[in-house]
C-alpha cells in the first residue's frame, strides 16, 4: 500500500482533513455517498448513513454498499437530541472503524476533543507534541496496516504536523490528519491561530479538504479514508493476460475487468473465460493469436496475469532455469564481504548492540528508528522475519521519528515487543513524547545508541566530547526507569534487563563516536566505488 496524507480543515466549528495516504494524487474515483436524508443535524431524527458507488469505475474496485459494523452505529443521541459538527465528525471516525487517534487539544479543536470524550470505542492517546501525534499515527499505521489518525489545533497545531503528512506521503503511509481552523467569518483575516493549512499541506498530501459546512462531514471522511487507504495507480497500458487457470472463476474475472476496465488477451486454454465478443477483449494471443492481442502485451507497462503458465508460445522459448551457479557466485561474495565491524576494547559497537537485541528478542520485535547511523545499523544488523516490523523515514528522513513512532506501534500491537532503537540526535527532538508513553504505561523499549555526535555528520568530521545531556534524567523526570552501560561484557544483560522490566524503559548504550557506516555507495557513484573499509571519507 502506497501512503499520501489527506488532511482537513475545519472552521470552527467546522473542522479540516489532510490525507496522507498509500497512493497517488488522485487519479481514483472519490466516494460520492448518497442519502436518503438530509445530514442538517435535527432534533427529530438520528443520523444513519448509507454508501453506494457507481456500479462501473475503471478507477478502483469498491464495494457497491457500506456495510457497518452494528456496535459502531447505535447512536449516542436520543432522537430529539441535537448534536453538533464534532459529534458527527467522531461518528464518521466510528464508522470507518477507528479505535485510536492521536489528539493534542487547542481552541480551534476543542469540540472535537469533547466529543471525543463521549465515543464509547475511540480511544485518544495525547501526544505531548503535535509532531510526536503524528509520527504516533504512522507508527500506528506502519506497523497495523490501519489508517492512522491524529488531530490538532489550527495555526501552530497544524503547522506541526507537516513533516509527518510529508514523511506519510513519501513513504506510501495511511494517513488521516484532521485540525481545527478559526472561524469561517475569520477565515482569510489574519486572524489568531490561522494558516491556510489547505495551501500549506497541498503538495504533501494525497489529497485534502476545506470543511465549511457539517453536513459535508460524513461524505468528507469516507472520501478521506478511501483515498488513504487506496493505491497510486499510474499504469497508462495495463492488460489482463488471462489463461485455462481462470475458467472456474469467470464471474469473478468479469466483475474485475467490469469495475476496472484492464483489455483482456486470453491463452488458447483461457478462450471462454471472457467473452470474446466483449469490447474489453482482445481474443487469443500467442503464435496465432491476434496481432492487437500480442501489440498490447508487447507495450503494456503493467500485464496481469490470471491462470496462464507463460508458455513459449507467448513469451519465449527459454531453457530450463539454473541459477546454480549464480548462486555460488552470490555465496562467495557473502563470504568475501559479510557485515563487520570494529572492536574498541571494552567499548561497545552499536551493530554488536543491535545483534545481541536481535537474538534476545529472535528478531520478532517490532523496531523503530530516529534518522542517521543508527538507523542503517538497525537495519542491516537486526533479521527481520515478518512485514510492518520495520518502522523507519525512508523518503524524508525525518529525525525524531523513532519514538513516537515505536508509540503509535505499540498502541496498534499490544503486547508485542517494540523496541526504539535510536541515536541521541534524533532521539532528543521528540524526548517528549517519555510522558506520553509513561502516562499511558506503553511498554516501549528505547535502546539509545549514544555516540555524543550527529553521527552521519560526523563521519565527516571526528571530534571528542564529554556524555552531555544526561539522558538518564529525562527518563527520571518521566518516572521511567532506565540505565546506561558502557562495556560489552555488561550490555546483554543490560538489554536483557530492559525487556524484562514491564512498561517502558530507557538504555542508554555508550558507544564509540568514531564508527562509520558500511558498505557505503558514495553519493552519485555506483557499485563499483563501494567502500567496505576504512572511515567511509575517502574520496572516488
Amino acid at each position: 500500500m502506497a501512503a499520501a496524507a489527506s488532511s482537513a480543515a475545519i472552521p470552527n466549528p467546522s473542522s479540516a482533513f489532510s490525507t496522507a495516504s498509500s497512493t497517488t494524487r488522485s487519479p481514483l474515483s472519490i466516494l460520492r455517498p448518497s442519502f436518503s436524508f438530509p445530514l442538517r443535524p435535527s432534533p427529530r431524527q438520528s443520523l444513519q448513513i448509507s454508501c453506494s458507488t457507481n456500479s462501473k469505475s475503471t478507477a478502483a474496485a469498491s464495494p457497491s454498499v457500506t456495510t457497518i459494523d452494528p456496535s459502531l452505529s447505535i447512536p449516542r443521541f436520543s432522537p430529539d437530541e441535537p448534536r453538533k459538527g464534532a459529534d458527527i465528525l467522531v461518528e464518521a471516525l466510528e464508522r470507518e472503524g477507528v479505535t485510536d487517534v492521536f489528539a493534542y487539544p487547542g481552541g480551534a479543536s476543542m469540540e472535537i476533543h469533547q466529543a471525543l470524550t463521549r465515543s464509547r470505542t475511540i480511544r485518544n492517546v495525547l501526544p505531548r507534541h503535535e509532531q510526536g501525534g503524528v509520527f504516533a499515527a504512522e507508527g500506528y499505521a506502519r506497523s497495523s496496516g490501519k489508517p492512522g489518525v491524529c488531530i490538532a489545533t489550527s495555526g501552530p497545531g497544524a503547522t506541526n504536523l507537516v513533516s509527518g503528512l510529508a514523511d506519510a506521503l513519501l513513504d506510501s503511509v495511511p494517513l488521516v490528519a484532521i485540525t481545527g481552523q478559526v472561524p469561517r467569518r475569520m477565515i482569510g483575516t489574519d486572524a489568531f491561530q490561522e494558516t491556510p493549512i489547505v495551501e500549506v499541506t497541498r503538495s504533501i498530501t494525497k489529497h485534502n479538504y476545506l470543511v465549511l459546512d457539517v453536513d459535508d462531514i460524513p461524505r468528507v471522511v469516507k472520501e478521506a479514508f478511501h483515498l488513504a487507504t487506496s493505491g497510486r495507480p499510474e499504469s497508462k497500458k495495463p492488460v489482463l493476460y488471462v489463461g485455462g487457470g481462470c475458467l472456474n472463476s469467470s464471474q469473478e474475472l468479469s466483475k474485475f475487468v467490469e469495475l476496472t476496465g484492464i483489455p483482456v488477451a486470453s491463452t488458447l486454454m483461457g478462450l471462454g473465460a471472457f467473452p470474446v465478443s466483449d469490447e474489453l477483449s482482445l481474443s487469443m494471443l500467442g503464435m496465432h493469436g491476434t496481432v492487437y492481442a500480442n501489440y498490447a502485451v508487447e507495450h503494456s507497462d503493467l500485464l496481469l496475469a490470471f491462470g496462464v503458465r507463460f508458455d513459449d508460445r507467448v513469451t519465449d522459448s527459454k531453457s530450463k532455469l539454473d541459477f546454480k551457479a549464480w548462486r555460488v557466485e552470490l555465496n562467495e561474495q557473502k563470504m568475501k564481504y559479510p557485515l563487520t565491524y570494529k572492536t574498541f576494547g571494552e567499548a561497545i559497537p552499536p551493530q554488536h548492540a543491535i545483534q545481541v537485541l536481535d537474538e534476545l528478542t529472535n528478531g520478532e520485535a517490532i523496531i523503530s528508528t530516529g534518522v542517521g547511523q543508527h538507523q542503517m545499523w538497525a537495519a542491516q544488523h537486526y533479521k527481520y522475519k515478518k512485514p510492518r516490523q520495520w518502522l523507519t523515514s525512508a523518503g524524508l528522513g525525518a529525525m525524531g521519528f523513532g519514538l513516537p513512532a515505536a508509540m503509535g506501534a505499540a498502541v496498534a500491537n499490544p503486547g508485542a515487543v517494540v523496541v526504539d532503537i535510536d541515536g541521541d540526535g534524533s532521539f532528543i527532538m521528540n524526548v517528549q513524547e517519555l510522558a506520553t508513553i509513561r502516562v499511558e504505561n506503553l511498554p516501549v523499549k528505547i535502546m539509545l545508541l549514544n555516540n555524543q555526535h550527529l553521527g552521519m555528520v560526523v563521519q565527516w568530521e571526528d571530534r571528542e566530547s564529554e556524555i552531555f545531556p544526561n539522558m538518564l534524567k529525562f527518563a527520571e523526570a518521566c518516572g521511567i526507569p532506565a540505565s546506561r552501560v558502557t562495556r560489552i561484557a555488561d550490555l546483554r544483560a543490560a538489554i536483557q534487563k530492559m525487556l524484562d522490566t514491564p512498561g517502558p524503559y530507557l538504555l542508554d548504550v555508550i558507544v564509540p563516536h568514531q564508527e562509520h557506516v558500511l558498505p557505503m555507495i558514495p553519493s552519485g557513484g555506483s557499485f563499483k566505488d563501494v567502500i567496505t573499509e576504512g572511515d567511509g571519507r575517502t574520496k572516488y
